[in-house]
Protein backbone atom coordinates (compact mmCIF):
# COMPACT_ATOMS: atom_id res chain seq x y z
CA UNK A 1 0.00 0.00 0.00
CA UNK A 2 1.20 3.64 -0.93
CA UNK A 3 0.70 6.44 1.55
CA UNK A 4 1.57 9.01 -0.54
CA UNK A 5 0.90 11.99 1.94
CA UNK A 6 3.51 10.24 4.23
CA UNK A 7 5.76 9.49 1.81
CA UNK A 8 5.27 5.67 2.96
CA UNK A 9 5.04 2.37 1.35
CA UNK A 10 3.44 -0.88 3.47
CA UNK A 11 3.80 -4.22 2.05
CA UNK A 12 1.23 -6.32 3.21
CA UNK A 13 2.67 -9.63 1.56
CA UNK A 14 0.15 -10.09 -0.75
CA UNK A 15 1.88 -11.41 -3.92
CA UNK A 16 0.71 -12.22 -6.64
CA UNK A 17 -0.25 -16.05 -6.64
CA UNK A 18 0.61 -17.09 -10.60
CA UNK A 19 3.70 -19.18 -9.66
CA UNK A 20 1.58 -21.50 -7.14
CA UNK A 21 -1.00 -21.70 -10.03
CA UNK A 22 0.93 -22.59 -12.43
CA UNK A 23 3.07 -25.14 -10.61
CA UNK A 24 -0.27 -26.54 -9.39
CA UNK A 25 -1.54 -26.50 -13.24
CA UNK A 26 2.16 -28.15 -14.65
CA UNK A 27 1.34 -31.11 -11.64
CA UNK A 28 -1.89 -32.02 -13.10
CA UNK A 29 -0.53 -32.36 -16.62
CA UNK A 30 1.97 -34.64 -15.38
CA UNK A 31 -0.19 -36.44 -13.79
CA UNK A 32 -2.51 -37.00 -17.02
CA UNK A 33 0.56 -38.22 -18.84
CA UNK A 34 1.12 -40.95 -15.55
CA UNK A 35 -2.01 -41.67 -15.60
CA UNK A 36 -2.64 -42.30 -19.28
CA UNK A 37 0.55 -44.71 -19.26
CA UNK A 38 -1.16 -46.59 -16.32
CA UNK A 39 -4.66 -46.84 -17.62
CA UNK A 40 -2.83 -47.94 -20.94
CA UNK A 41 -1.12 -50.64 -18.68
CA UNK A 42 -4.32 -52.03 -16.99
CA UNK A 43 -6.10 -52.70 -20.60
CA UNK A 44 -3.02 -54.50 -21.71
CA UNK A 45 -3.28 -56.59 -18.71
CA UNK A 46 -7.26 -57.29 -19.61
CA UNK A 47 -6.76 -57.79 -23.15
CA UNK A 48 -5.81 -61.64 -23.74
CA UNK A 49 -4.83 -60.44 -27.26
CA UNK A 50 -2.25 -58.44 -25.83
CA UNK A 51 -1.09 -60.29 -22.43
CA UNK A 52 -1.64 -63.73 -23.49
CA UNK A 53 -3.62 -64.10 -19.89
CA UNK A 54 -7.27 -64.73 -19.18
CA UNK A 55 -9.47 -62.21 -20.77
CA UNK A 56 -10.46 -59.54 -18.14
CA UNK A 57 -7.79 -61.62 -15.57
CA UNK A 58 -11.03 -64.07 -15.05
CA UNK A 59 -10.83 -67.96 -15.81
CA UNK A 60 -14.57 -67.84 -16.38
CA UNK A 61 -14.56 -65.24 -18.91
CA UNK A 62 -18.03 -64.95 -20.55
CA UNK A 63 -19.62 -65.93 -17.23
CA UNK A 64 -17.67 -63.74 -15.13
CA UNK A 65 -17.03 -59.72 -15.76
CA UNK A 66 -13.59 -59.64 -13.68
CA UNK A 67 -11.47 -56.80 -14.34
CA UNK A 68 -13.27 -55.24 -16.89
CA UNK A 69 -15.15 -52.09 -15.13
CA UNK A 70 -12.29 -51.71 -13.10
CA UNK A 71 -10.24 -51.09 -16.42
CA UNK A 72 -13.25 -48.90 -17.76
CA UNK A 73 -12.96 -47.05 -14.57
CA UNK A 74 -9.12 -46.34 -15.15
CA UNK A 75 -9.91 -44.92 -18.33
CA UNK A 76 -13.05 -42.65 -17.14
CA UNK A 77 -10.84 -41.51 -14.39
CA UNK A 78 -7.93 -40.73 -16.85
CA UNK A 79 -10.77 -39.02 -18.90
CA UNK A 80 -11.34 -36.21 -16.20
CA UNK A 81 -8.08 -35.95 -15.17
CA UNK A 82 -7.27 -34.31 -19.02
CA UNK A 83 -10.25 -32.32 -18.35
CA UNK A 84 -8.69 -30.63 -14.96
CA UNK A 85 -5.07 -30.77 -16.93
CA UNK A 86 -6.60 -27.43 -18.79
CA UNK A 87 -4.72 -24.80 -16.95
CA UNK A 88 -6.58 -22.39 -14.87
CA UNK A 89 -3.48 -20.17 -14.52
CA UNK A 90 -4.04 -19.26 -17.87
CA UNK A 91 -7.86 -17.61 -17.45
CA UNK A 92 -8.52 -14.38 -15.46
CA UNK A 93 -11.17 -12.36 -14.51
CA UNK A 94 -10.91 -8.67 -13.36
CA UNK A 95 -12.27 -8.13 -9.95
CA UNK A 96 -12.84 -5.21 -7.39
CA UNK A 97 -13.80 -2.98 -9.89
CA UNK A 98 -10.45 -3.39 -12.03
CA UNK A 99 -7.92 -2.84 -9.07
CA UNK A 100 -7.24 -6.43 -9.49
CA UNK A 101 -6.95 -6.96 -12.83
CA UNK A 102 -5.12 -9.97 -12.83
CA UNK A 103 -6.09 -12.79 -11.45
CA UNK A 104 -3.70 -16.16 -10.53
CA UNK A 105 -6.53 -18.30 -9.79
CA UNK A 106 -4.26 -19.87 -7.97
CA UNK A 107 -6.72 -21.34 -5.86
CA UNK A 108 -8.80 -22.75 -8.85
CA UNK A 109 -5.85 -24.63 -10.07
CA UNK A 110 -4.68 -26.01 -6.42
CA UNK A 111 -8.33 -27.50 -6.11
CA UNK A 112 -8.14 -28.91 -9.30
CA UNK A 113 -4.47 -30.34 -8.55
CA UNK A 114 -6.03 -31.67 -5.24
CA UNK A 115 -8.89 -33.41 -7.15
CA UNK A 116 -6.55 -34.83 -10.08
CA UNK A 117 -4.11 -36.40 -7.27
CA UNK A 118 -7.20 -38.13 -5.75
CA UNK A 119 -8.34 -39.55 -8.86
CA UNK A 120 -4.84 -40.64 -10.04
CA UNK A 121 -4.41 -42.61 -7.14
CA UNK A 122 -7.61 -44.35 -8.17
CA UNK A 123 -6.26 -44.83 -11.58
CA UNK A 124 -2.96 -46.46 -10.12
CA UNK A 125 -4.99 -48.74 -7.78
CA UNK A 126 -6.48 -50.75 -10.64
CA UNK A 127 -3.20 -50.81 -12.41
CA UNK A 128 -1.99 -52.51 -9.31
CA UNK A 129 -5.10 -54.35 -8.55
CA UNK A 130 -4.80 -55.88 -12.19
CA UNK A 131 -1.20 -56.53 -11.86
CA UNK A 132 -1.89 -58.62 -8.73
CA UNK A 133 -3.77 -60.87 -10.26
CA UNK A 134 -2.20 -61.31 -13.13
CA UNK A 135 0.90 -62.22 -10.79
CA UNK A 136 -2.08 -64.96 -9.62
CA UNK A 137 -2.81 -65.67 -12.72
CA UNK A 138 0.93 -66.69 -13.72
CA UNK A 139 1.63 -69.00 -10.61
CA UNK A 140 3.75 -70.95 -10.15
CA UNK A 141 6.10 -68.01 -11.99
CA UNK A 142 7.37 -65.31 -9.51
CA UNK A 143 8.37 -61.69 -9.66
CA UNK A 144 10.98 -59.45 -8.09
CA UNK A 145 11.16 -60.15 -4.26
CA UNK A 146 10.38 -56.23 -3.98
CA UNK A 147 7.60 -56.61 -6.13
CA UNK A 148 6.64 -60.02 -4.30
CA UNK A 149 6.13 -57.90 -0.80
CA UNK A 150 4.30 -55.61 -2.67
CA UNK A 151 1.62 -58.20 -3.71
CA UNK A 152 1.66 -59.90 -0.16
CA UNK A 153 0.62 -56.37 1.32
CA UNK A 154 -2.25 -56.15 -1.50
CA UNK A 155 -2.97 -59.56 -0.94
CA UNK A 156 -3.44 -58.89 3.21
CA UNK A 157 -6.51 -56.89 2.12
CA UNK A 158 -7.54 -57.38 -0.87
CA UNK A 159 -8.27 -61.18 -1.46
CA UNK A 160 -7.92 -63.00 -4.97
CA UNK A 161 -10.48 -62.49 -7.40
CA UNK A 162 -12.62 -65.45 -7.74
CA UNK A 163 -15.93 -64.44 -8.84
CA UNK A 164 -17.53 -61.62 -9.75
CA UNK A 165 -17.48 -58.73 -7.12
CA UNK A 166 -17.52 -54.61 -7.06
CA UNK A 167 -14.04 -53.68 -7.85
CA UNK A 168 -14.76 -50.04 -6.36
CA UNK A 169 -14.08 -51.77 -2.13
CA UNK A 170 -10.49 -53.35 -3.73
CA UNK A 171 -9.85 -50.05 -5.68
CA UNK A 172 -10.23 -47.56 -2.66
CA UNK A 173 -8.98 -50.49 0.07
CA UNK A 174 -5.03 -50.11 -2.40
CA UNK A 175 -5.65 -46.15 -2.90
CA UNK A 176 -5.60 -45.98 1.34
CA UNK A 177 -2.41 -48.11 1.31
CA UNK A 178 -0.89 -45.63 -1.46
CA UNK A 179 -1.59 -42.78 0.53
CA UNK A 180 -0.43 -44.04 4.04
CA UNK A 181 2.62 -44.71 2.55
CA UNK A 182 2.26 -48.69 3.25
CA UNK A 183 2.09 -50.01 -0.16
CA UNK A 184 5.39 -47.78 -0.86
CA UNK A 185 7.34 -49.46 2.35
CA UNK A 186 6.12 -52.84 1.58
CA UNK A 187 8.75 -53.00 -1.33
CA UNK A 188 11.34 -52.06 0.56
CA UNK A 189 14.02 -54.42 1.59
CA UNK A 190 13.41 -56.47 4.66
CA UNK A 191 16.53 -55.56 7.16
CA UNK A 192 17.87 -59.11 8.99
Amino acid sequence: MVFAADDEIVSGGNFHGAPVAIAADLSVIALSQFVNISERRSDRLVDPSLSDLPAFLTSDSGLHSGYMLAQVTAAALASEIKTLAHPASVDTIPTSANREDHVSMSMGAALKAERALDLATRVISVEILCACQAIDLLAPLTTSPALQRVHARVRSIVPRLAGDRPPAPDIEAISKMIADGSLESSCELEVK
